[in-house]
């Protein structure tokens, strides 16, 4: 095992069970009948990517509550009923590691709106755009879309995928 994570090409050098992330963050996806409400990241960890709405934790917020939040501040959006699907670590080489909670649900109220942070986009289920997106993206997203819980390892070098595990569960919670 690698005492200094930055130096883990592969998920096996890493003991995930003493693992710390260096941020607590979440993911969100908002679905309406056979769309999905993604983003164009201006800024931050992704920038240029398509992704979800979140972010990082703030001090002292539950996990719940910083996904309502972000979706709140990137998009003008309260979301409610929301369903933990998945958590991710991820290790990156350089030695950033965040520790990411995934959320989806069909609840929302308000209209998205460009941010500073996030440019909305509703797209078909069907044509989502997983070339623009991290390249794990297009390995679990599935899974949240048909409401299959799961948890994943995942290692990267930037924004290169090294290695990952990923397991289907009964369930996640934060």
């Amino acid at each position: 095992m690698c005492a200094d994570y930055s130096a883990a090409r592969r998920v096996t050098d890493i003991d995930w069970s003493r693992w710390q992330a260096v941020d607590q963050a979440t993911l969100v996806f908002v679905l309406r009948g056979h769309e999905i409400l993604l983003i164009d990241k201006k800024r931050g960890l992704g920038k240029g990517k398509v992704n979800g709405p979140g972010g990082k934790l703030d001090p002292g917020e539950s996990i719940e509550a910083c996904a309502i939040r972000e979706c709140r501040e990137e998009l003008s959006i309260e979301v409610s009923e929301l369903q933990c699907m998945g958590q991710h670590r991820f290790q990156f080489t350089d030695g950033y590691s965040i520790h990411c909670w995934v959320y989806r649900t069909e609840h929302f109220a308000g209209t998205p709106t460009e941010s500073e942070e996030a440019a909305p986009r509703w797209t078909p289920v069907d044509a989502i755009p997983y070339e623009r997106m991290w390249e794990d993206d297009r390995i679990w997203l599935p899974l949240l879309l048909r409401g299959q819980p799961f948890e994943a390892n995942w290692i990267f070098d930037d924004d290169r995928m090294l290695d990952y595990t990923l397991s289907e569960c009964e369930a996640v919670v934060p």
